[in-house]
């Protein structure tokens, strides 16, 4: 029953709104406010609860959307009613139980027939643009899949698997939909050559420093099956703009 409940929760309150993370939040509160230096004998400012129900209300029905979690909203008001006046539950305790855990297998289905079909998609997309992508002007391919074509070639040292690099960066799904970027944040990423997924390894590696590529990589050599947070799915090709700065702890040329 507790793990129906948590799934529950999970979904209704996508924005993390779990009693834990809102202990964690309260008890790391005062020491924020003393590093922002406010005075000892400042007042609470207080919360407006009003807006605090509707945003829990908002987010609860927004993370159901996004679910797919069809409810019966006039019985799930009366439960939330009936729960909050401490009343007796019109269900059964142990028919509940059931009623949850069928509900909780019934989704996992759901997500997985949904996940499977996602894959095959993307797997069908994915290879017709690799293939296409292969003819254009300027692009090559190595053994492994990765495709590579060189914008600017820079003329410093190339990176080895075990050196740590810093590089800014771009990456979009195949429909352009961009799903996180460096040059957004405002500065550089840093992080070894080998500690991250096998495309880039294996393409940094290749890009002497000052070099500016776009690369893409078929699934097996991003995130395959597994895919990454909301926007990579399973078997996704990924493409890449990667501007390699330089090599931590080596001078560039």
């Amino acid at each position: 029953m507790k793990n129906v409940f948590a799934l529950l929760c999970s979904v209704a309150l996508a924005a993390g709104l779990q009693a834990a993370e809102l202990n964690e939040a309260t008890e790391a509160a005062p020491a924020v406010a003393k590093e922002a230096a406010a005075p000892d004998t400042a007042e609470p400012a207080g919360v407006d609860m009003s807006k605090v129900s509707y945003a829990i209300g908002f987010k609860t029905g927004q993370g159901m959307k996004q679910q797919g979690l069809e409810l019966v909203k006039e019985e799930y008001l009366k439960g939330f009613a009936d729960g909050q006046a401490d009343k007796e539950s019109a269900i059964a305790e142990e028919e509940m139980e059931q009623l949850l855990q069928a509900f909780q297998m019934e989704m996992m289905m759901k997500m997985q027939a949904k996940r499977q079909a996602a894959s095959a998609q993307n797997m069908a997309d994915g290879k017709k643009f690799l293939e296409e992508n292969a003819k254009q002007e300027g692009w090559k391919t190595t053994k492994s899949g990765l495709q590579y074509k060189v914008i600017t070639e820079g003329k410093g040292a190339k990176p080895k698997a075990t050196d740590t690099v810093e590089v800014h960066y771009r990456g979009t799904l195949i429909d352009g939909k961009e799903f996180d970027s460096s040059y957004k944040r405002g500065e550089p990423a840093t992080f070894p050559v080998n500690g991250v997924i096998k495309g880039w390894t294996e393409a940094l590696q290749m890009m002497p420093v000052g070099s500016k590529w776009q690369i893409v990589l078929p699934p097996e050599l991003a995130y395959g099956e597994r895919g990454a947070g909301q926007d990579i799915g399973p078997n996704a090709v990924l493409r890449f703009e990667v501007e390699l700065l330089d090599i931590k702890g080596m001078k560039s040329e």
